[in-house]
């Protein structure tokens, strides 16, 4: 039974063509961007394979989305993206949400994708990655403040050992930089003259939900972290061991009433 391939629509995405061999296409992840997440490892990639990494809308040099985005429709976009470069078929790595992109990908075009590797990828969201994400839109959509935006960011993108190791200096560089690629939602007012001379048992009919895309549709990718780590931490102090000691009588040697000596622990 042959699998049906879907058709590609027409490339949008701005994307990096390196490279030679068979084909490479890059999905990146959701805070990121191309050169962000494989940037440190593109001259290797190119050693062996014609890369293609295209960014997603409001990344890199792909302008915003004026809608929100989908699995099928970034899917779709990254294989266009591909073939675009002459390449019939490839190989997908995706990276966190580009795992998610990759797989849809390759199910959606199955005689065009041969293998895939994914990295840091996530099969369905925990209770702790709903609250993050939920968290994220909330404070791009309904408050003002690209600082808080940003550091946010950075804690979700940045694990414990790797930010621990910044000094407060290369925190506040970072922030300084990503904080203007912070989106601002738009925010509206009601002016109604009517809306003070409604009954009491008149409701305001609640503000319909932003129209703007998800964080990841938006957000381009916080600068990437500082090369020159200072301040790192020093390893935990440890309590030499102090065994024991253990007093024992000469083996073999009776008491007088012929019991044999006990061992006594020396405290």
């Amino acid at each position: 039974m042959s699998s049906i391939e879907l058709p590609t629509p027409t490339p949008s995405l701005a994307r990096i063509t390196r490279g030679s061999g068979p084909g490479l296409l890059l999905a990146h992840g959701a805070g990121g961007g191309i050169q962000p997440n494989y940037g440190p490892i593109m001259d290797g990639l190119a050693e062996h394979f014609t890369v293609v990494g295209p960014d997603y809308p409001g990344t890199g040099r792909t302008p915003r989305s004026d809608e929100p985005l989908t699995l099928d429709g970034l899917a779709d976009q990254l294989v266009a993206a591909a073939v675009a470069e002459g390449l019939e078929t490839f190989a997908v790595t995706g990276y966190s949400l580009g795992a998610a992109v990759a797989v849809r990908a390759a199910t959606r075009h199955p005689d065009r994708v041969t293998a895939l590797v994914l990295t840091a990828g996530f099969a369905r969201p925990n209770p702790r990655f709903s609250l993050a994400t939920r968290l994220w839109r909330d404070l791009i959509e309904k408050t003002d403040d690209p600082a808080g935006i940003t550091a946010f960011g950075a804690l979700l993108g940045f694990g414990a050992p790797t930010a621990d190791a910044f000094s407060q200096d290369d925190v506040d560089a970072m922030l300084a930089a990503g904080r203007d690629s912070v989106p601002r939602a738009p925010r509206t007012t009601s002016t109604s003259p009517t809306a003070s001379t409604s009954s009491p048992t008149s409701r305001t009919s609640p503000s319909p939900p932003s129209s703007s895309p998800p964080p990841w549709t938006t957000w381009s990718p916080l600068p990437p972290p500082p090369t020159r780590r200072r301040n790192p931490r020093r390893p935990p102090r440890r309590t030499p061991h102090r065994p024991r000691a253990v007093h024992r009588e000469p083996a073999g040697v009776a008491e007088p009433d012929g019991r044999l000596p006990d061992v006594r622990q020396v405290r």
